[in-house]
């Protein structure tokens, strides 16, 4: 049992993941000035609908990478306990999804459209691909954006501060990323809540990241087709969801559950950060401009997520002080709905908007700030037991 509770600590690629991000952004940047066809002949490596890029294929190849390892820990059959614990699974289920993409959409909307708008600069425009499944014209517009001819493919000129809105968006409609699973061991948490809630909201997502993307995204002038976003959704959650479903459950049959927990998921565990960290690199090679020459970017974006992330974190905190819930449960009920999946909310941006979007960028400054930030919360949690009731104490609140 302490061997497996020690597996669960952040290993090297997640301890450092904040170091290794901005290692990727400053070796985006030269590969960018260095070799710039580099990343351009891998993003136009791509499945064509008409003239339109609709799926990078280097992209998406990494992306799946990025997305499988962490679908193939999720055990649904937990999702049947639920049941056993409905109050701290309603909570997070209410923050998640009733109370978390609201608040990111208003806060990022008063930061980057209204406080920050200057410094981002009111003529500032970012070029995103064309709506999936849309037939426009040159000239034509669409949302907040204009139809213009890029090097012999259309784009949508929009303002830049709105595909950084986007982004955001994105990235506040994806809850709980399977590291969650750390910082609720690391906060002392209730692992076996924190391991249903990952499945829970891995099968909600399925049905609720597509209708609050496409309302806030239309609200933000920002629409996206349906298609777009079901397409966007099948390929990069539905479809590693079911690859490790199946593959979990051919493996555990084939070669038994310790060596699936102990060697092929030991092997798989760098596999995402790696994946990841290779996209982001392919995307600072076609965003480095943007940075040098505006290097507080990165600032900008992420202010609006940090105070996103601890209004959600107390929020979600304070109702369970409320509801009387244990630590043990409260703790990682507060880290689930402050945690973001930004590997979901990654692949979505570059899918829907492209690899060298504003939407895009927004979503690594989530990914920067993710590992320094949940780490400040789990020992805010740690600090704090003592705000919770005891279990008989808690059991005694319930039944009052």
């Amino acid at each position: 049992m302490d061997s497996e509770k020690q597996g669960k600590g952040l290993n090297i690629f997640e301890k450092y993941l904040t170091l290794w991000v901005a290692l990727c952004i400053a070796g985006g940047i030269v590969l960018g000035k260095v070799a710039p066809s580099v990343a351009e002949s891998l993003d136009k490596m791509a499945i064509y609908v008409g003239d339109a890029p609709v799926v990078s294929v280097p992209i998406a190849v990494c992306l799946f990478f990025m997305m499988y390892p962490i679908m193939v820990k999720i055990d649904f059959g937990e999702v049947l306990k639920a049941g056993r614990s409905i109050r701290p699974v309603g909570l997070t289920l209410f923050v998640n999804w009733a109370i978390k993409p609201f608040t990111m959409y208003a806060i990022s909307l008063l930061f980057l459209g209204t406080l920050f708008y200057g410094l981002i600069g009111p003529e500032a425009v970012d070029h995103v691909k064309m709506p999936f499944g849309l037939d426009l014209s040159v000239g034509d517009t669409y949302g907040a954006g204009e139809v213009i001819e890029v090097e012999g493919i259309k784009m949508l000129k929009v303002p830049l501060w709105r595909s950084y809105l986007a982004g955001c968006i994105l990235l506040g409609i994806a809850p709980c990323t399977a590291m969650v699973l750390v910082w609720g061991y690391l906060a002392k948490g209730n692992d076996g809540h924190t391991l249903v809630m990952v499945a829970i909201n891995s099968l909600t997502m399925l049905l609720l990241y597509g209708l609050l993307g496409g309302f806030l995204l239309g609200v933000g002038r920002l629409p996206v087709p349906w298609q777009a976003l079901l397409l966007s959704i099948a390929i990069y959650v539905a479809l590693p969801l079911l690859a490790g479903y199946i593959s979990r459950k051919w493996i555990i049959a084939a070669k038994g559950q310790v060596w699936f927990r102990e060697r092929f998921l030991h092997f798989l565990t760098p596999v995402t950060i790696i994946a990841l960290l290779l996209t982001l690199v392919l995307l600072f090679s076609f965003k480095g401009e943007v940075i040098l020459s505006n290097p507080l970017t990165i600032l900008w974006i992420a202010i609006p997520l940090f105070i996103q992330t601890n209004l959600i974190f107390w929020l979600a905190y304070g109702m369970a002080r409320i509801m009387k819930l244990q630590y043990r449960d409260a703790a990682p009920s507060a880290m689930i709905g402050a945690s973001n999946h930004f590997e979901v909310a990654i692949a979505t941006a570059t899918m829907l908007f492209g690899l060298r979007s504003g939407a895009a960028l927004a979503n690594v400054v989530g990914v920067l700030i993710e590992v320094p930030l949940m780490l400040m919360l789990v020992k805010i949690c740690l600090r704090t037991q003592h705000w919770f009731a005891k279990p008989q104490e808690a059991r005694v609140g319930l039944s009052d």
